[in-house]
């Protein structure tokens, strides 16, 4: 019945051929002209699973009492010191702050800014101490830059100092480590080469890990998850101001972006630029392989055109069923060349090896249909089984993905079944000269002679592949799929190196101030937790004590840090004159091999070299000093904390509005190690199910991912074994058609372990493509051998499958050329599987098939 009908349907298209391809070209005008209109594209991640599950709950909650940190686009900014740096960010945030049109929010961080004024209340009693020691100890040189913050200044201090010396009132050792650390910058001036600014709180000691020369902005730009990067107009109005400021490497600066968006943003910029890459590449293997399978150009342009036709076709049907694209669902056009380009190879080419036997081209299309039509079909609905399998899964990338691709098999099937027909009456390709199948009688013999070894051999490998399933590595984390050029990816790493940083942090939402401090106290004792952080984290302890010495020391340094008047900056000559006076000091009262005598041969040399080196000198050592004293002098000048004293920008960070309170845990383990995150993710989970941020959705993302992928392939194989049951009505039918799939799917496992390659995130979707493929290629030649056929390799339809893995082969190797991570990795793994699937097509089913022979006999 469907042979009758399919002949039917080909005859009249063949009769009727300018008629149906005037109709269809029309046709596929108007369905490109809606899907270009209606086919839209979210790149938004977070789609691409499922709303309900446990840990994206979760995550929706945070997200609603903490808004302000979703979809952060951070600006990093590296200067020259911390004073110019805050300044330069301060001044950044000022230029950006009005683009009310490419920004939600914008801020700087308040964490930081609370710790760079109360920051010496959260060291220890015998840091406070030290540091209390080293500021009294260095009052004088402190009261003499404050008063003259000129190198004339500092070299007066130095040269006071000198004098205590030659009075043996101090030792030359005690001024070793404040001069060692002033060489360190005049050495590379005395070289002519750029000095990295002083950094004036590590000559007092404690307050150096209190700042830093990097600075912070947060970002909430407006997002355009229409474009293919979401975030771009945002990213390129922070660069542009920041240009316009002057903060340039050329300048000392470097401004970096990091965050959701940046990342996002960067993933699918390397995607598209892989892709300019490798699709003029798969473009020219594509025409080339199918002119090797088909040997006629005319047939060449019938399949493609076909394949043009049935793309826009399910680009339609994928615009009114879903409307919306996301990252994954994307790739549809890629698993439908796939599968649909191997659909027309063998109809084409079947069509060549009956205008063998047949002079008429209409009785050749005939019977080119009578024999397709049932090994097309089955393979059609069997692939479309497979990806509409994936439906029901949480994976909603995925899941709509298969509803697209299971869509497009059909219509690929009917395209073939009609389109392809008339093309191919309009263009008369040339009647065959020879056989279209491939000289391979010898090759047909020697898998007769050794069937019994070829299914040996598979099913130890089989057996191998079966142990290594479990070792088969899945690796969840999103950014190893990226480049690490990637300006975000990058910055990303640099930060996650400072444990202390939060990169990798884990977030709990809980129900008040009082449950997180018991939480938190829970989660410290984890011996994988670094720390947990909640809003009493920013409340000092022994604050009676620290109080005490800070007043202390305020009221003694006060008056230094704040004199009544500065000296006029000095002239140029003057300080020449004292330049040299100093250095001249220095070697007198310093010993051979000193790090004050080379101070002394650095200073002569900066001299030697003129005024421009002499302010290059003043430069580097003083820029930040005045507002390091002034941040100094704020410091000293701090009041007991409690809640209530916070800043309202950080109580909204940790309190929400209705009271519910944040506990943030910070790891202690490497969190690019996988097994550490997953052992991190789980002992806080256990104590905290609720918990979310980047190590919980890696970790769940990955169990759902797989176990989607698991449920979905034991569907689509029973699916696919009971239609192949209904179609072909004898179980040894449906086991040849089955087992030579799973013998490739355990030969991958061996070939992915012992090639080093990994499972993710972006190549996991090669796995519906290669299942698709693999029963297309096993029902053809099961069908082939149901119909009588026994030299399998010598056949037209080995001929097909051949080139249609090559094409597919090569059109998505290309992809292992690619910059991202992840599409390269798509590429490695379709070449893989796809070369298992064609081992156990042309070696293990033909071995199947004459040892049930011998069976018989």
């Amino acid at each position: 019945m469907l042979a009758r009908l399919a002949v039917a349907l080909v005859h009249w298209c063949w009769r009727h051929a300018v008629t149906v391809v005037v109709t269809a070209v029309l046709l596929t005008g108007l369905l490109g002209n809606y899907a270009a209109n209606h086919l839209g594209l979210d790149t938004d991640e977070s789609k691409m699973l499922s709303a309900a599950l446990p840990f994206r709950r979760a995550e929706q909650q945070m997200d609603r009492a903490f808004p302000q940190d979703v979809d952060l686009l951070v600006v990093v900014l590296d200067g020259p010191s911390p004073d110019q740096t805050d300044q330069a960010a301060a001044r950044l945030y000022d230029a950006l702050a009005g683009r009310k049109d490419l920004f939600r929010s914008l801020r700087r961080p308040a964490e930081e800014l609370y710790f760079r004024k109360n920051g010496l209340l959260f060291l220890s009693l015998d840091e406070l101490t030290e540091l209390s020691d080293r500021l009294v100890a260095a009052q004088p040189l402190l009261g003499s830059l404050a008063r003259d913050p000129s190198l004339r200044g500092l070299l007066s201090s130095i040269t006071l100092a000198l004098e205590g010396v030659s009075r043996r009132q101090i030792s030359l050792n005690d001024l070793e480590p404040m001069l060692q650390r002033l060489d360190g910058v005049a050495a590379p001036i005395a070289a002519g080469r750029t000095a990295e600014p002083l950094s004036w709180p590590t000559l007092f000691g404690g307050m150096a890990e209190q700042d830093s020369a990097r600075r912070f902005l947060l970002a909430q730009p407006i997002l355009q998850y229409g474009e293919l990067v979401a975030g771009r107009a945002a990213a390129d109005a922070i660069h542009h101001a920041a240009d316009g400021l002057g903060l340039t490497e050329e300048n000392g600066y470097r401004l970096r972006l990091t965050g959701s968006v940046a990342l996002a943003d960067a993933n699918f910029a390397t995607v598209a630029e892989g892709v300019e890459v490798s699709a003029p590449l798969s473009v020219a293997a594509v025409c080339l392989l199918l002119f090797l399978a088909l040997r006629s150009v005319r047939m060449v342009g019938a399949v493609l055109l076909s394949l043009v036709v049935g793309l826009i076709t399910t680009a339609a049907f994928a615009a009114v069923s879903v409307g919306t694209l996301n990252p994954i669902s994307v790739a549809f056009a890629v698993l439908f060349v796939g599968i649909a380009v191997d659909f027309g190879i063998q109809f084409v080419v079947r069509f060549r090896d009956e205008r063998f036997h047949w002079t008429n081209p209409e009785t050749a299309m005939l019977a080119c249909a009578r024999a397709m039509v049932v090994p097309l079909s089955l393979a059609a609905a069997t692939t479309a089984t497979g990806f509409l399998s994936f439906l029901p899964t949480a994976y909603s990338g995925v899941s709509q993905l298969g509803l697209i691709a299971g869509a497009g098999m059909l219509i690929a099937l009917l395209v073939d079944f009609t389109l392809l027909p008339a093309l191919l009456a309009l263009l008369q390709p040339r009647p065959e000269k020879e056989p279209v199948g491939l000289p391979l009688a010898a090759a047909d013999r020697w898998l007769a002679r050794h069937c019994g070894a070829i299914i040996a051999v598979s099913l130890v490998l089989g057996t191998v592949g079966a142990a290594l399933l479990p070792r088969v590595p899945f690796d969840a984390n999103p950014l190893h799929l990226q480049s690490p050029k990637a300006e975000a990816v990058s910055t990303f790493f640099d930060l996650a190196r400072d444990p202390d940083n939060g990169s990798y942090a884990i977030d709990v939402l809980t129900p008040s101030t009082e449950a997180a401090a018991r939480l938190a106290e829970r989660l410290d004792a984890s011996p994988l937790v670094r720390r947990s952080m909640t809003i009493d984290s920013f409340i000092p302890d022994q604050q009676a004590e620290k109080l005490e010495m800070l007043s202390d020391l305020d009221h003694l340094l006060a008056p230094t840090l704040s004199p009544p008047a500065l000296l006029p900056a000095p002239a140029p000559a003057e300080t020449m004159a004292i330049l040299r006076s100093t250095a001249d000091r220095l070697a007198e009262l310093s010993p051979l091999d000193t790090p004050a005598r080379a101070m002394a041969g650095h200073l002569r040399d900066i001299a030697e070299r003129g005024p421009n080196a002499v302010q290059a000198l003043q430069t580097a050592l003083l820029s930040g000093l005045p507002g390091q004293l002034a941040d100094l002098r704020r410091m000293l000048a701090v009041s007991p904390l409690s809640l209530a004293d916070l800043p309202p920008d950080l109580r909204r960070n940790w309190l929400a509005a209705d009271g519910r309170a944040r506990v943030q845990v910070l790891p202690k383990g490497d969190m690019d190690d996988q097994a550490s995150l997953i052992a991190f993710v789980k002992a806080v989970r256990a104590i905290a199910p609720n918990a979310n941020g980047m190590p919980v959705s890696i970790e769940q993302s990955a169990k759902v991912v797989t176990n989607a992928f698991a449920r979905a392939g034991v569907s689509a194989l029973a699916a696919i074994a009971i239609l192949l049951g209904l179609a072909l009505r004898r179980i040894i039918d449906v086991l040849l058609v089955l087992l030579p799939l799973v013998m490739a799917a355990l030969f991958m496992a061996v070939g992915i372990v012992w090639s080093g390659l990994t499972i993710n995130f972006a190549n996991i979707i090669a796995l519906p493509l290669v299942l698709g493929i693999g029963v297309a290629f096993n029902v053809y030649f099961v069908v082939n051998w149901r119909n009588g056929v026994t030299g399998h390799l010598q056949s037209a339809t080995t001929r097909a499958v051949l080139f249609s893995a090559l094409t597919t082969g090569s059109a998505f190797g290309s992809l292992a050329l690619s910059p991202h991570l992840g599409t390269a990795s798509i590429g490695l793994l379709l070449f893989l599987s796809l070369g298992m699937s064609v081992a156990t097509t042309f070696f293990l089913l033909p071995a199947l098939f004459c040892a049930l022979a011998r069976w018989r006999e």
